[in-house]
């Protein structure tokens, strides 16, 4: 653990940015908040205080130590010591199809390109220490992808459905969010499209909400509340009940010590895994209009505890444990987007452990969004004339 002297000395207004800091804020903060969250996902805060004698601060070791090889349920991966998870590599993943594509996602996209790049693109795998294709360390909701639109043909705005329902394809929607910066709307509607490929019901609402957050933080003048507001004026059904019950309990709490138990209260009844996250329920993962994924919520609930600064956001994610790796890459980026600065002993430790350029994709994407924003302009003015020319537009005196 790093010592709690590096802690900031407690929340503070993010700093307002211009859009490359946002993106790369808010890229390289999912990257970090993922290596943090990774060693210690799936225990409970009381597990994680007593293995680490205290709250994670920094990075830390694998949960079995040395052990982590053979030790079970976390074999063959290397969780901890500052390696991203699948979080980060799907993060990346998306912004690699933004590149080729260089214009707004939809489902078809992620058939056309997403799939094809984790089936047959060897990459450095960081928890496997080896160049392996990305499809061998995904989770088995996300090796859907591949069984639905690859091998079954399925039409990929439909692929999701039969999927678990989880945070597999919301966990790495901040892309979409930043390519339509200061625009939630059009980040939600995006992400919707794109996740209909991977995830059905709550799942796809959170990955389109979880996009429309980004989106919302990364627009001038933005808080931790405003970016709340988005959500809520967008989200549907369970996902947004959980919001509202989280956020409600969240600013009881100026400190995430203390935000821990009520934050899991607020969420537990919308949450179908149940209380020991490694022996989900029977009727976990499927498909409801009154349930939540538990990470987003989360991750907002911590934004507000938080009041934006990106140590409180991201190190209340993690000591929340359960899924806290998706749970921290949501609040890294979302403290991130917001223009709060990553500090850099976490953003180097994680780049050098994970052997990732972070930074790269942060340039690629920023580059991408505005030929997307020119082409939207483009596309404005088009409609506008055309509009015109039908005798749509309002006449003036």
């Amino acid at each position: 653990m790093t010592p709690k002297g590096e802690e900031s000395s407690g929340p503070c207004p993010p700093r307002q940015s211009g859009l490359d800091e946002r993106i790369t804020a808010a890229l390289v903060g999912a990257a970090v908040g993922d290596a943090l969250g990774g060693p210690v996902e799936g225990y409970s805060p009381d597990q994680i205080t007593d293995r680490h004698g205290g709250r994670v601060h920094g990075v830390v070791g694998p949960w079995h130590g040395d052990d982590w090889p053979t030790a079970r349920p976390i074999a063959p991966y290397h969780k901890g010591d500052g390696h991203v998870t699948d979080d980060t590599l799907m993060t990346h993943a998306l912004v690699r199809v933004y590149a080729r594509v260089r214009d707004h996602l939809d489902a078809y996209a992620i058939a056309d390109h997403l799939v094809p790049d984790l089936m047959t693109n060897p990459r450095w795998i960081p928890e496997l220490e080896a160049e392996a294709l990305p499809l061998q360390r995904l989770f088995l909701a996300e090796k859907w992808l591949v069984a639905r639109l690859a091998y079954g043909h399925a039409d990929p705005r439909e692929a999701g459905v039969g999927n678990i329902v989880n945070c597999g394809a919301a966990m790495y929607m901040a892309p979409v969010g930043l390519v339509n910066a200061a625009d939630p709307a059009r980040a939600y509607a995006e992400a919707l499209d794109v996740a209909g490929a991977h995830q059905s019901s709550y799942g796809r609402e959170a990955a389109g909400v979880f996009a429309a957050a980004v989106a919302a933080a990364a627009t001038p003048g933005a808080t931790p509340d405003s970016v709340v507001s988005a959500c809520l004026s967008l989200a549907k059904d369970g996902t947004r009940a959980a919001i509202e019950k989280v956020c409600e309990a969240a600013r009881a709490h100026g400190d995430f010590e203390s935000a821990l138990v009520p934050l899991r209260e607020a969420v537990a009844p919308y949450d179908t895994v149940g209380p020991d996250y490694r022996a989900p329920s029977l009727g976990a993962r499927r498909p409801s209009r009154l349930h939540s994924i538990e990470e987003l919520p989360v991750a907002l609930g911590m934004l507000l505890v938080s009041g934006g600064d990106f140590r409180q956001a991201v190190l209340g994610s993690v000591n929340y444990g359960r899924d806290c790796d998706s749970t921290a890459t949501m609040a890294g980026a979302l403290a991130g987007a917001l223009g709060a600065p990553v500090p850099e002993e976490w953003s180097k430790t994680v780049a050098e452990a994970s052997r990732l350029d972070l930074w790269e994709p942060a340039r690629t994407l920023t580059g991408v969004a505005r030929e997307i924003f020119a082409r939207d302009v483009d596309r404005r003015r088009a409609h506008e004339r055309a509009f015109t020319e039908l005798g749509g537009a309002a006449c003036s005196d």
